[in-house]
Parts: C-alpha cells; structure tokens; sequence
C-alpha cells in the first residue's frame, strides 16, 4: 500500500466557535486573540492542544488559573491565536484574553476575576537601552586608572 502525503499529514482539528465570545489580551509584547464558548474544557493555541504549545508546567498553570478561580475548569472551550513575544508573554496575554472573555459571558464573574488581577493588563515592558550605558541602566566598568 502507498501512503500519500495526506496520510501522513495530522489532520487539524475542525474548530466550530460561531457563538463564541472574542476578546484581546495583551502581556509585554504578546498579543492573544482569544475565542470562547461552552464546551467541554479543551484549550487550543495556534491550532495545537495547550499542552503541546506549552512545556513549562507555570504556563500550562498560568493558563487554567481564569477557570479555576471561577470554579469551573471544564465548562468553556478556548480557540486562541498568540503572536510576538516569548511563551511567558503569550502566556500572560492568554489569560488576560480569557479573563476579559469570560467577563463578557457572565458580569457578575467580573469581581471575583478583579480581585485575582486578571482582567487588568500588565503594563510592565522591557525598559530601553540608554545611549552610554550597557544595558537600560547598567554601566560599563569604571576604570581609575
């Protein structure tokens, strides 16, 4: 038997979100556009299961901490596309998606995601490199002699 190229190929999965509710999360230099609706649980970053996106396991946690504060890890499926930035960031941004996505489901999820902090964007960037110096603030080696 000939195994043809489609075969061979993982077929992505078919991602149904028509009634789904869509917010942007924004973390250093990430941008997450995030998709969610009822279901069954399952998280997927740029067509990948989160599991295979992330491998550092306080990612994978980072994620899940919007559901798990509102008591309900297995009820909402997420579609998200991340871009810029490393895995922390996009991290970060994907639960600042998620968080503003479930506010729009329930408002009265809204204090109890407020008071975790995380519907609030984290402003913090890469400060830049000053002119004279190493690095932001860093100087070169002071020389006496």
């Amino acid at each position: 038997m000939e195994n043809t190229q489609s075969d061979i190929k993982k077929t992505k999965p078919k991602l149904d979100f028509k009634d789904s509710k869509y917010a942007t999360g924004r973390r250093k230099t990430s941008i997450a556009k995030v998709w969610l609706k009822k279901g069954s649980g399952k998280i997927y970053v740029n067509g990948k299961l989160f599991n295979e996106y992330f491998a550092n396991d306080n990612h994978k946690m980072q994620i899940t901490r919007p559901f798990e504060t509102i008591n309900q890890p297995t009820e909402y499926d997420v579609r998200c596309t991340v871009k810029g930035g490393g895995h922390t960031g996009q991290a970060g941004a994907m639960v600042h998606g998620i968080s503003k996505a479930l506010v729009m489901f329930d408002e009265n999820l809204k204090s109890l995601l407020k008071t975790e902090k995380l519907t609030t964007r984290d402003s913090r960037a890469v400060e830049r490199k000053k002119p004279g110096r190493r690095k932001a603030r860093r100087s070169f080696q002071f020389s006496k002699r």
